[in-house]
């Protein structure tokens, strides 16, 4: 095969990878709101974010990444896409909340490294659970350890910990 045809054909299958992975996710994330809220249909709905308030939150990427679960005009709850960093890659995760901001649910949506992906466990996950943005973690005081993953969960952790306080100043201000 010539460099001319190969270079086309990467291009071609670089294309199809990149332009499927967005609705994978977003099928995802469908899955798993239907799955922990009890929803079989439900409207999603960008969380509008003061400027002035958003310069105060302590993640500042948070601003297109939350979003509320709306049925018939009821709010059943909110989600929140994140990345974190790993031992050198970003990694995906999405945390949904109860109406009241408990964790319902921690899962890692897209993990790009060849090591720690043990922190995509649901057994491990679990432990981020009914907590309430007042109760920040500790890794690895609260939450347990990973051999292996060590940076990844403290990352995930610190990501979390962060999203918590945000919410607490979102919920103060009546944003949420």
């Amino acid at each position: 095969m010539n460099t001319a045809k190969f270079c086309w054909l990467v291009l071609g299958l670089f294309s199809l990878v990149s332009f499927s992975t967005p609705n994978r996710i977003e099928t995802l994330i469908r899955k798993e709101i239907r799955s922990v809220l009890k929803l079989e249909s439900y409207t999603k709905e960008t969380v509008l974010i003061p400027e002035q308030l958003a310069q105060e939150l302590p993640d500042s990427g948070l601003k297109e990444q939350l979003y509320t679960i709306v049925q018939q005009e009821e709010i059943k709850g909110y989600y929140f896409l994140g990345k974190a960093f790993g031992k050198a890659d970003f990694f995906d995760f999405m945390v949904i909340f109860g109406p009241d901001l408990d964790i319902l649910k921690v899962k890692i949506l897209v993990y790009r490294e060849s090591h720690g992906g043990e922190i995509a466990s649901r057994r491990w996950l679990r432990q981020f659970r009914g907590v309430l943005p007042l109760q920040p973690f500790s890794y690895p005081k609260d939450i347990a350890a990973i051999s292996g993953a060590t940076i990844s969960a403290r990352s995930l952790t610190k990501s979390i910990n962060q999203l918590l306080e945000t919410m607490t100043l979102l919920r103060q201000n009546k944003v949420i």
